[in-house]
């Protein structure tokens, strides 16, 4: 049931309907202890919702083998530092197969074990399948991409209550890479996670609760050696404490 509070009269309408004088005087100094009531109210709740701002450096290492039929494996190692650079956050690992059908759609199935610290130090370990599905489409110098990620993911499986309830998200990146004809490519990037279940954090199930923006430099040095630069800024929304990240990415790809 969704109650109603009546918000009290703005003086000034008081004032243009004729309610001027002394009777606007006794009202006015009558809605004062409401107003700083009201005052005192907000500031205890801003706490609430306030943002917490970070800065980090994600640092990744991609091998790729291709094999026959359009199909290759991969494998990705990922360390990650918070707190303005000085705090480790997390290590991942994942392995996946891929799949090529056609040139203009990519499938991509992977594992992920994930060791995320926590403020005891001591590490959460984390469990996640993906299945990715991009397709990609040229126009011009601009090759365009979207990718939908489903992904499940269980954590503390031995040691919670809830570490066997899975997470379930959907996420949607959108990027846009310019051909230069160059061994450098510049890109950008932009991802929305929409959660679709989280038994730990269910006040933001079936909605949208996180943005990444990216823009970054892929350098080639030779058909199986990539290095790339990116920045990165995350942002979140309908969730009990949202972040704002500032990320510096480093990456290196090796194609076998």
């Amino acid at each position: 049931m969704t109650v109603y509070i009546p918000s009290p009269p703005s003086p000034l309408l008081l004032q243009e309907r004729g309610l001027g004088g002394e009777v606007f005087q006794r009202l006015k100094i009558s809605l004062r202890p409401f107003y700083l009531s009201l005052f005192f109210f907000l500031g205890f709740l801003s706490p609430l919702h306030a943002q917490y701002d970070d800065a980090g450096l994600w640092t990744t290492i991609n091998i790729e083998k291709k094999l026959k039929n359009n199909f290759r494996i991969f494998l990705t190692e990922e360390f990650r530092l918070r707190e303005n650079f000085s705090e480790i956050n997390l290590f991942y690992t994942d392995v996946g197969v891929g799949y090529r059908p056609y040139s203009f759609l990519k499938l991509d199935l992977s594992y992920r074990m994930t060791e995320k610290k926590l403020i005891t130090d001591f590490y959460s370990i984390r469990h996640r399948l993906m299945l990715d599905i991009t397709l990609k489409k040229k126009y011009g110098n601009f090759d365009l991409a979207y990718r939908h990620r489903l992904q499940r993911e269980v954590r503390n499986i031995n040691s919670s209550e809830n570490g066997r309830n899975p997470e379930w998200y959907s996420r949607n990146k959108f990027t846009a890479k310019y051909d230069t004809d160059k061994k450098y490519t510049p890109y950008v990037s932009c991802e929305f996670r929409y959660q679709i279940d989280d038994p730990r954090n269910m006040e933001s199930d079936q909605t949208w609760h996180r943005a990444r923006f990216v823009a970054g430099l892929e350098y080639e040095l030779n058909k199986k050696n990539t290095f790339g630069l990116y920045y990165l800024i995350q942002h979140e929304w309908n969730v009990s404490l949202p972040e704002k990240l500032y990320i510096i990415g480093l990456e290196y790809s090796l194609t076998l």
